[in-house]
């Protein structure tokens, strides 16, 4: 058992240096590496860093950070090696490995809320597009000016629908990535707007425009709320700290008084 510990040792320092190609080796080995990916990482890596970052290569960076980890707390150790810090050892690389996938998940639950305020006006645009073409065409075509956290989603959800699934879990996919407010009636009323025949096509669209209208009060009267409670803040913060200021000068002028008396 020591002479693989150290083994390991030895083979992490030299990929560490570069002595070894570590990417060769990732490569050589990506399908075993890829049963560690989780099912959504791709899709939160797009959404926080859009489609210029490759998730497949933080994916890489995050195995070589925990393998490193473990030979250094291996190495650590290994005066006193046991299965107890051994155990140690591979918990804290885990834990590591998975560290950069919590970040992003707690990063997109708190990006919900903006994306709650982005989604009226991305429909706005979308149905602007499906006065003029079929809604699979209009959702192709509203990729390129669509806010880059749905980008990853819409891709997903048009290759679903260009792969021959006419059912509306596509749709339904889409609002489950995005779960914000009225996001899954959207995608409905979304699905039933390319259904039916054309002399049709004019009722249903009057009902989304309708809907995305409401949808769009909704997160202007969410935009001035939050401004008025950032205003009214910042005038408490203002006003405790000038009062604040006002007691310290009393009490320094009282003391003073005292202390010429």
């Amino acid at each position: 058992m020591e002479i693989l510990i150290v083994g390991a040792i030895i083979m992490g320092v030299l990929l560490y240096n570069n002595v070894i190609s570590g990417k060769k080796f990732f490569e050589d080995n990506s399908d075993y590496f890829r049963l560690l990916k989780e099912d959504d990482y791709d899709f939160l890596v797009a959404a926080k860093y859009g489609e210029k970052v490759d998730p497949n290569a933080l994916f890489n960076r995050r195995l070589k950070m925990a393998g490193i980890v473990i030979v250094i707390f291996l190495f650590i150790f290994l005066a006193d090696l046991s299965l107890l810090n051994i155990t140690l050892s591979i918990v804290v690389g885990v834990l590591v490995f998975k560290m950069p996938y919590t970040n992003l998940k707690k990063y997109y639950k708190n990006h919900l809320h903006d994306i709650d305020v982005m989604l009226p006006y991305y429909l706005k645009g979308l149905e602007i597009l499906i006065q003029h073409y079929t809604v699979p065409v209009a959702l192709a075509k509203s990729i390129n000016d669509a806010p880059e956290i749905f980008k990853p989603g819409l891709r997903e959800m048009i290759a679903k629908i260009d792969s021959g699934d006419s059912s509306i879990q596509p749709y339904m996919d889409f609002a489950n990535q995005y779960p914000v407010r009225d996001s899954m009636r959207m995608m409905r009323l979304l699905y039933r707007l390319g259904l039916g025949k054309q002399e049709d096509k004019q009722e249903r669209l009057l009902m989304f425009s309708r809907t995305v209208s409401n949808l769009q009060d909704k997160a202007r009267q969410t935009k001035y709320k939050e401004r008025l409670e950032k205003m009214e803040n910042q005038t408490m913060i203002m006003l405790i700290g000038t009062g604040g200021a006002v007691l310290v000068l009393i009490l320094f002028a009282m003391m003073t008084m005292f202390t010429n008396l």
